[in-house]
């Protein structure tokens, strides 16, 4: 694990023109927060009416909490994986799994990245990224988002960008029909491009609805006062 932090650390840039975070950090924010455009078949116009914008901010919006294990793929292959936790309003959490010395949080007002090998801390509004496609679909989703054709009518992929900000990437959220999800839709995964074409993906797996998560989640420790990672 080591070495591909270091992998990615050699290709580190800055996240938002203000320090420098390493390639696992820059992954990690990509993955969270700006993600990437998916090639589907040609779709049937009857069943691509089956499904509109509407699903998709149902499905997102009837989520009050959710935990699920989540895999993170960079455009190399390399994998690392984690639990993600998401509490309406804005609340969500990235924890990758041991040895990897990240945490992404949002409190419902901005994302923190922190990495506890560098004792680095950066954090940006969410409003200013695609992560909102997530936290508040009724504003992003049907704002910015489209469909994208699909010839599985039980497969919705939804784009989601800003034209007047490229730079903040492209997001394309991927559900599946499932009769126990939220709104009839269950987020399986997304896939994220930035502005240089670097590219994340992110699977979902073991969804869990409705469980209880207390706001300490969306806490964590500032590695610029301890170097020890919360656990």
């Amino acid at each position: 694990m080591n070495a591909m932090i270091d992998t990615f650390r050699s290709i580190a840039r800055p996240l938002t023109g203000a320090g420098r975070v390493s390639g696992v950090a820059l992954a990690a924010a990509l993955a969270i927060s700006v993600p990437a455009t998916m090639v589907a078949a040609p779709t049937p116009v009857a069943a691509q009416s089956r499904v509109t914008l509407d699903d998709a901010v149902a499905a997102l919006r009837g989520i009050s909490t959710m935990k699920a294990n989540f895999s993170q793929e960079d455009r190399k292959g390399q994998t690392v994986r984690g639990v993600m936790t998401l509490k309406r309003p804005g609340k969500i959490r990235f924890e990758y799994e041991k040895g990897v010395p990240l945490l992404l949080v949002s409190n419902g007002k901005s994302m923190t990245l922190i990495d506890y090998e560098v004792n680095q801390v950066q954090r940006w509004p969410i409003s200013n990224s695609p992560l909102g496609a997530l936290l508040d679909p009724s504003r992003d989703v049907k704002k910015y988002g489209k469909l994208l054709p699909s010839s599985n009518p039980a497969v919705m992929s939804v784009e989601v960008r800003d034209p007047k900000k490229p730079e903040f990437g492209i997001i394309t959220l991927i559900f599946v029909r499932n009769a126990n999800a939220p709104g009839g839709w269950q987020l399986t995964n997304w896939v994220a491009l930035d502005a240089q074409n670097n590219r994340t993906t992110v699977r979902l797996s073991n969804q869990r609805y409705g469980v209880a998560v207390s706001d300490t989640a969306f806490r964590y420790k500032d590695p610029r006062r301890t170097s020890r990672r919360p656990g």
